[in-house]
């Protein structure tokens, strides 16, 4: 049968070096036919049948080379076409409902989007990608310092991040503070935790301010003797001093392990019943103990939540005096004798340290993912990290340093499409915009000798334990020679970005840097149009943006929005936290709002109405207990720029920008 087959079937045509094909008849008259044409009398009837067809009597035009293929022997069918099915849901052939959990893999809103998750951030349906973190240190080791860095990094991410503080709870069960249910709620642009007031001692010598508890902190606990493990007078105020944390005193124990798991819960309904993605828990956390038993309540309440362990190690000196310097202003310390603050401070941390477990074994044995950071980011170690959050928060980790520098950020002097009001384009600087360079670049200049001056009379006034009068904190990391600094300029690679650094990149004293990421916000069709002509042209798309500035993309290529901006400057923001030397950032409207909106902590909401006019400049100083802000207004007349006192970020007044 095989041999019979191959001697009938013709042989696939080959194409010759001129061009001609074999296995092709000869003659045009000739037709290749079918195998089936092999059959003498259906050969036959399939030539009359093409002859018929040829017009006026004439031969064909010559066919098409015809390959040996079971598709080109097929004949076209005449019937109708089957109806497309849209596909239907379906659960892997099984009418089971699906049990096991979504994936749980990168989630970042504005960049991705599912049926779990249609705005990209993490749904409350996939709880396996919410995150609870467990800080955990002795005291003084800067947890609270690197809690509020993640929670304003994850904040910024557009995921819901919040703290949980135990030691506050601590202090209204004890009787320190009371919690007030009917005070106005601070704004969210206004401070009011602990480094925040130390930081006005330090830097004002004022007296820290009276602590309120806004209505979401945590409320006070039931006292009663019925159900607290401490004794009848724990209606009053409860002895915080470090006998209090004595790992033999079992009431204080007690009280502290009740503190802790009441928390706990709170943490645990933010995730699980108000939208949360990621929950801090900020203690001690010292023992495996403890650690153990906050494991088992939260895979009892909900097994598929992620927890990560964060330990914080301190073993520089000058690090540990710097926060102690810190804790002395505290609020567990507050209108106390510095002395016998510190005395009583040292003694508590002895009493942690002689219960202290560090992470490791346990953890390991029970594949629990954690991170240790050793003085602030200089060492960090993983282990079996899960989960696109947990891998962030390492990263992030990596970038800290307490090193002192200042982070100057402002929009390009004016260009030419500035002044006919058009959206996004790279128009060059006007004369106006030239003049703004030059005087931002005398004035960098300036405040760079200032602060050298500064730091340095700091370093040399500083002491430890401090002396009455001495206001001055500390930096942890004065190893390092000031004047050694470099001094970064960072622009976008837009004309009128690149053209405001001009002064600069003539000084071989400043490197500058041009950097795609810090271009203005693309605004797609709408490119070189004004709000107006937007308006008009595109109502329905204008009236799209006024209504939710922060979620809109601007149509056509290479259109963006707020939340594209965001995710560009992930690398941006880790880098300036990452870097020693000073930098000055000269780029555009939204990049501005959205690196404010970083440093500042703003709201979600805030982000994209912020005010961010031309002419502003911003100082940023980073502190061991956050940063110090400062706000200048450029001079025109006078070619310099004054600085704006207790500036706070406000609202955009021009509906447009």
């Amino acid at each position: 049968m095989k041999s019979s087959l191959a001697a009938t079937a013709p042989s696939s045509p080959t194409i010759t070096s001129n061009g001609e094909a074999h296995g092709i008849a000869a003659n045009h008259h000739d037709v290749l036919l079918p195998p089936a044409a092999a059959h003498p009398s259906l050969a036959h009837a399939l030539r009359s049948l093409h002859d018929e067809l040829s017009l006026d009597g004439r031969p064909p035009a010559p066919p098409s080379i015809t390959y040996d293929s079971p598709y080109s022997r097929s004949l076209a069918s005449t019937a109708p076409g089957s109806p497309r099915i849209p596909p239907l849901r379906s659960n892997s052939g099984t009418h089971t409902p699906r049990v096991r959990p979504h994936a749980t893999t990168l989630n970042i809103p504005g960049m991705t989007r599912s049926k779990a998750s249609p705005d990209g951030r993490i749904p409350d349906r996939d709880v396996a990608s919410k995150l609870v973190i467990i800080m955990v240190g002795l005291p003084a080791r800067g947890k609270s310092y690197i809690t509020k860095k993640i929670q304003r990094y994850l904040s910024w991410q557009q995921h819901n991040t919040r703290i949980f503080n135990v030691g506050n709870r601590r202090r209204i069960a004890a009787g320190m503070t009371s919690p007030t249910k009917n005070s106005a709620p601070v704004s969210a642009n206004v401070k009011d935790d602990a480094p925040t007031r130390a930081a006005n001692i330090l830097l004002n010598g004022a007296p820290p301010p009276h602590i309120v508890v806004q209505d979401d902190e945590p409320t006070a606990l039931d006292l009663n003797c019925s159900n607290c493990p401490c004794s009848p007078r724990a209606h009053e105020k409860i002895d915080q001093s470090a006998k209090f944390f004595d790992p033999k005193n079992q009431s204080a124990s007690k009280l502290r392990e009740q503190v802790a798991l009441e928390t706990l819960d709170e943490l645990l309904d933010y995730l699980l019943h108000g939208g949360g993605a990621v929950g801090i828990l900020d203690a001690t956390n010292s023992t495996i103990q403890r650690r153990k038993l906050l494991v088992n309540h939260i895979r009892e309440r909900e097994p598929k939540l992620g927890i990560l362990f964060i330990e914080s190690i301190c073993t520089d000196q000058n690090l540990l005096e710097a926060n102690m310097r810190l804790k002395l202003s505290g609020p567990d310390y507050k209108d106390k004798d510095p002395m016998k603050s510190l005395e009583d401070f040292k003694q508590r941390v002895k009493a942690y340290e002689s219960a202290y477990q560090q992470i490791g074994q346990w953890e390991e044995d029970n594949d629990l993912q954690y991170i240790q950071m050793i003085d602030v980011g200089r060492k960090v170690v993983h282990h079996r990290l899960k989960g696109f959050l947990s891998g962030g928060i390492a990263s992030y980790l990596t970038t800290f340093n307490l090193s002192p520098r200042q982070i100057w950020i402002t929009r390009h002097g004016q260009s030419v499409d500035n002044q006919l009001q058009k959206l996004g384009g790279d128009s060059e600087l006007t004369e106006r915009g030239h003049y703004y360079g030059q005087a931002l670049y005398n004035f960098i200049t300036q405040k760079r000798k200032e602060w050298l001056i500064e730091q340095k009379d700091k370093i040399a006034q500083s002491s430890f334990p401090p002396k009455a009068g001495d206001h001055t904190p500390p930096y942890p990391e004065l190893n390092q020679e000031l004047d050694d600094k470099n001094f970064c300029v960072w622009t976008s690679m837009l004309k009128r970005s690149i053209e405001t650094a001009e002064y600069f990149d003539a000084d071989d004293d400043y490197d500058v840097k041009n950097w795609e990421m810090l271009n203005e916000l693309n605004a797609g069709t709408f490119e070189g149009m004004t709000y107006e002509e937007i308006q008009q042209k595109y109502p329905e798309e204008y009236d799209k943006r006024s209504r939710d500035k922060l979620q809109y993309i601007y149509p056509g290529v290479g259109g963006e929005g707020y939340l594209q901006v965001i995710s560009r400057l992930r690398d941006m923001v880790r880098e300036i936290e990452r870097i020693t030397d000073h930098v000055l950032i000269i780029s555009h409207r939204s990049v501005c709002r959205v690196l404010m909106a970083y440093f500042m902590d703003l709201t979600r909401d805030d982000i994209a109405d912020l005010d961010v006019p031309l002419g502003i400049l911003y100082a940023i100083e980073p502190k061991p207990y956050g940063i110090e802000f400062h706000a200048y207004r450029y001079n025109e007349a006078m070619g310099w720029f004054d600085e704006l006192p207790n500036y706070k970020p406000q609202k955009t007044v021009d509906r447009n920008s």
